[in-house]
């Protein structure tokens, strides 16, 4: 379980987040939602370790994120940025591989696991590809396929992080992509990802952090968070809300 407890960051004279207070749990996926600005990515930083807070705790299963070593701490926790670059003109298979490196599991067993990954990714086709070749959307979904190789499968004590994973996808790949981390969390890894969909964020996330300038306006389920009264204090957009007529979620409509 990934964990901050009364975390405060500030930058300069700026305090960037205040007061958050958010546990990861195995087997749920937490999605963080707010307006441009609101801390988000700042607080998936602080999260993998880039950013230390400025008040607060960081805990990894327990033990506080900056006491574990590099390769410990990549064996159970995974981040995709919202920017992943690659300067070398690796194979998409070479590339899925590097997520294997903090692993000593063997050439056979994560060539397997690269494979599924990229399998999971949809990107399998892709694997003899120059990296460099590929579109932005492609090169994106190979970068999942890297993350979700170095937590193959996804168990209890592994978590993931990442920020705005749909950006650069069509509507098919979006869903591809999120039933991924679904599929991860749902094999017991604690997954926290940042969207700028609504709809997406209802579907597929079991829990919603709304943020508003660096402090948390909701956290809960998506029915409780996202409400027209919510959606219009945060992001000042007049909407209706009604469940999925198939799936049961908030369904969010632009008035």
């Amino acid at each position: 379980m990934l964990e901050v407890e009364a975390l405060h960051l500030r930058r300069g004279s700026k305090a960037v987040l205040s007061e958050i207070d958010l546990q990861l749990q195995p087997g749920q996926i937490v999605g963080v939602l707010g307006p441009n600005g609101a801390g988000k990515s700042s607080l998936l930083s602080v999260l993998c370790g880039e950013l230390a807070p400025s008040q607060g705790q960081v805990r990894l299963a327990g033990r506080a994120l900056a006491s574990w070593r590099g390769q410990e701490r990549a064996r159970c926790l995974a981040v995709l940025p919202q920017i992943s670059s690659l300067g070398f003109s690796f194979t998409v298979r070479e590339v899925v591989g590097l997520g294997r490196l903090p692993h000593a599991s063997g050439e056979r067993q994560n060539g397997e696991i690269v494979e599924a990954a990229l399998r999971a990714a949809d990107a399998w086709h892709l694997c003899t590809r120059s990296y460099l070749q590929l579109s932005g959307g492609e090169r994106q979904r190979v970068h999942l396929a890297r993350v979700l190789a170095q937590l193959w499968p996804g168990a209890t004590g592994t978590s993931l992080l990442l920020d705005e994973p749909t950006s650069m996808l069509d509507p098919l790949h979006q869903h591809t992509t999120l039933q991924a981390v679904r599929d991860v969390a749902d094999r017991g890894a604690a997954v926290l990802v940042i969207l700028h969909d609504l709809n997406l964020a209802a579907r597929y996330c079991d829990r919603i952090l709304l943020l508003q300038e660096g402090r948390c306006h909701a956290l809960d389920v998506p029915s409780r968070v996202l409400t027209p009264q919510a959606l219009k204090a945060v992001f000042d957009i007049e909407v209706l809300v009604q469940a999925h007529p198939e799936r049961g979620h908030p369904l969010v409509i632009m008035r």
